[in-house]
């Protein structure tokens, strides 16, 4: 497996990015993707429930949606086995009272937040990364 698993090398590197964009969480039935590929899903996950797509807010007419979210990527090629990274940014937003809905990708994390939050989100996490860069120079 590749990308990074030391935290402190996760954190001191991660480049948080806002994507353009916004985007909701929606719920369709199970036999209905074929039906919805055209919304340009950006992510797709099968629940009980039914198949929960992430699609840019545009592309959501016609169906129930979450509020719309802007989309964060860490731009660092976090492992899929690195440990603590998704709780220390979980923590740093935490502090901020900032929901957030994490997708992990291959390559990175992506963190959805309200899109109210975003710019304070971004600065949320840049202080993290800036934080963990300090401590590592003070050793």
């Amino acid at each position: 497996m590749s990308g990074v698993t030391d935290l402190d090398e996760l954190l001191k590197t991660m480049e948080p990015a806002l994507a353009e964009g916004r985007f909701v969480y929606a719920c369709v039935p199970m036999d209905e993707l074929a039906t919805h590929l055209f919304r340009k899903p950006i992510g797709i996950f099968r629940e009980a429930e039914g198949l929960t797509l992430i699609v840019p807010a545009e592309a959501a007419e016609g169906l129930a949606a979450s509020p719309p979210m802007r989309m964060i990527t860490l731009t660092v090629h976090s492992s899929l086995e690195a440990v603590g990274l998704t709780g220390a940014f979980a923590a740093a937003l935490t502090r901020e009272g900032i929901s957030a809905n994490v997708v992990a990708a291959y390559h990175h994390d992506h963190i959805f937040v309200p899109e109210r939050d975003a710019e304070r989100a971004l600065d949320a996490l840049f202080a993290l990364s800036r934080s963990a860069r300090e401590k590592g120079e003070g050793r």
